[in-house]
């Protein structure tokens, strides 16, 4: 069975038109081990994306992924050239992990933070309680909130 996330990047980084254009990539550079864990853990090929713009007025759901490859190492950890080197990484150990996602949609209708907040059934979602953690699970029936909202505009 299939589960849901919300994954946040700011789109002047990489936005849901540039996951359009590429169709597919990868999720490199998270640096919370709890975010970590999901992506090293439990998400797996077929898992829906609700793809967050953050850092941007206002922030919001965008779209729509999804999850093609399950958690491996990430190569950025171990690359003294990234932005996301960590010196602790090894081969052995390396510490971080990514996923591999692939684009759905575009929202017809961007999904701002604010009509998260407000909306029946989105009281829960951690995006709403002011999480900062960029991968966080969402339960089906969020997902299919927001989904509806991105095709409603409402």
């Amino acid at each position: 069975m299939p589960r849901y996330w919300l994954m946040k990047s700011e789109p002047n980084t990489y936005s849901i038109d540039d996951l359009a254009r590429d169709k597919r990539t990868s999720w490199e550079g998270v640096r919370n081990f709890q975010a970590r864990n999901f992506l090293r853990d439990q998400m797996q090929p077929g898992d829906g994306v609700l793809f967050y713009h953050s850092s941007t007025n206002p922030p919001g759901v965008a779209g729509l992924a999804k999850v093609v490859r399950s958690g491996y190492p990430d190569p950025t950890a171990r690359d003294p050239n990234s932005h996301y080197y960590d010196e602790k990484a090894t081969e052995k150990d390396p510490r971080w992990y990514m996923v591999d996602i692939e684009f759905v949609e575009k929202f017809p209708h961007y999904v701002p933070l604010s009509k998260l907040g407000e909306t029946p059934g989105l009281e829960e979602m951690l995006v709403n309680r002011k999480s900062r953690l960029s991968v966080q699970p969402v339960t089906p029936e969020e997902f299919e909130i927001v989904r509806r909202l991105g095709h409603a505009g409402v």
